[in-house]
C-alpha cells in the first residue's frame, strides 16, 4: 500500500491517498477527524481484487484544506475533482460516516461517475433532539474545543477489538489539524438532509450498514435509506456501534465484497 500526496486540477490544493491492488476502482471516503489509515482492514481485502483508493479528506492526514465554512457540497466536488484528476471513470464508492453522506451527493449528483454505493454508518434525516446536539458539538469544535472522551465512549464499546480500534481512532482524532476538523464537523452537521431527497435518484446498487447500538448511525437510518433507493440493501451488525469496519472488519468486508459482486451495469430506471 502506497501514501501517495497529488495535486487536485479543480478545486486546487491536494489530495493524499493510499492505493492497492489492480482492476475495477473502489474509492473509499473516511469520516470527519479520522484519515485514509482507517481503512486498513478492507483496503488489505478488497485489494486483492480491485484498485483500492483511500483519500485523505481535506483538512485531514496529509490533504489541504478546503476554505472555512465550506458546507458539504463542497467535499462532493473536492471527490468529483479527485477522482476526475485519477482519471478513474465509473467507481465503486464506500463512506463511513462524513463520508456516506459525500458518498450519497457524489453518487447523486453524478450517477454516470458511480458504478455501486456503499454507506457504512450514515446519518440520515436526524430527528431535532439528535440534530441540536450534533450542531452544539460542531460549535464546540469550531471555537477550538477538544472532546475526545465523549465520541470515543460513543463509538466504542469494552471488548478487546473494541480498545485496541478506539486507541487507533483516538491517535487519529488527537492528530488532526483543527481548523480542517471544524469546517468538515461544521458541514457534517448541517448535511444529514442536503442530499436526502435525491436518495431516490440513486439507482446503482446500494448498501447501508450500521451497528445495531449506534445512537447516531441508527439502524432506522440505514433501513430508510436503503428503503429509499432503488436497489437498496440494509445491514446491521449485531453488537457493534458507530466504527463497525474496525471493530467487526471481517462482517463489513464480507458485506462489501457480495455489493462489489451485484450486477451494475444495468441500473434501474423510473
Amino acid at each position: 500500500m502506497t501514501l501517495t500526496t497529488l495535486p487536485l486540477s479543480r478545486t486546487g490544493g491536494t489530495v493524499a491517498l493510499r492505493e492497492a491492488g489492480a482492476g475495477e476502482p473502489l474509492v473509499l471516503v473516511h469520516g470527519v477527524g479520522m484519515q485514509s489509515a482507517a481503512w486498513a482492514p478492507q483496503i488489505e481485502a478488497l485489494s486483492q481484487t480491485h484498485r483500492v483508493i483511500a483519500v485523505d479528506l481535506p483538512g485531514h492526514g496529509r490533504s489541504s484544506p478546503l476554505p472555512a465554512n465550506s458546507g458539504l457540497p463542497a467535499f462532493v466536488a473536492w471527490l468529483n475533482d479527485v477522482t476526475t484528476t485519477l482519471a478513474l471513470g465509473p467507481v465503486n464508492l464506500a463512506g463511513h460516516s462524513m463520508g456516506a453522506l459525500i458518498a450519497v451527493g457524489f453518487a447523486s449528483t453524478y450517477p454516470d461517475a458511480t458504478k455501486r454505493v456503499a454507506l457504512l454508518n450514515g446519518v440520515f434525516r436526524r430527528d431535532a433532539s439528535a440534530r441540536a446536539a450534533v450542531e452544539a458539538r460542531a460549535a464546540e469544535i469550531q471555537a477550538g474545543a477538544m472532546d475526545l472522551k465523549t465520541p470515543l465512549d460513543r463509538w466504542f464499546g469494552d471488548t478487546a477489538t473494541d480498545r485496541a480500534a478506539r486507541t487507533k481512532v483516538a491517535g487519529w482524532l488527537s492528530g488532526v489539524e483543527r481548523s480542517g476538523y471544524g469546517t468538515a464537523y461544521a458541514a457534517f452537521a448541517a448535511g444529514d438532509r442536503t442530499y436526502a431527497d435525491q436518495m431516490g435518484d440513486i439507482r446503482c446498487p446500494f448498501l447501508a450498514i450500521t451497528g445495531e447500538d449506534d445512537p447516531n448511525s441508527t439502524p432506522a437510518m440505514s433501513r430508510a435509506m436503503a428503503q429509499a433507493a432503488c436497489q437498496g440493501e440494509a445491514v446491521v451488525v449485531s453488537g457493534h456501534r458507530h466504527m463497525v469496519n474496525l471493530t467487526a472488519p471481517d462482517v463489513v468486508t464480507e458485506h462489501l465484497k457480495a455489493w462489489l459482486a451485484r450486477p451494475a451495469d444495468q441500473k434501474v430506471t423510473s
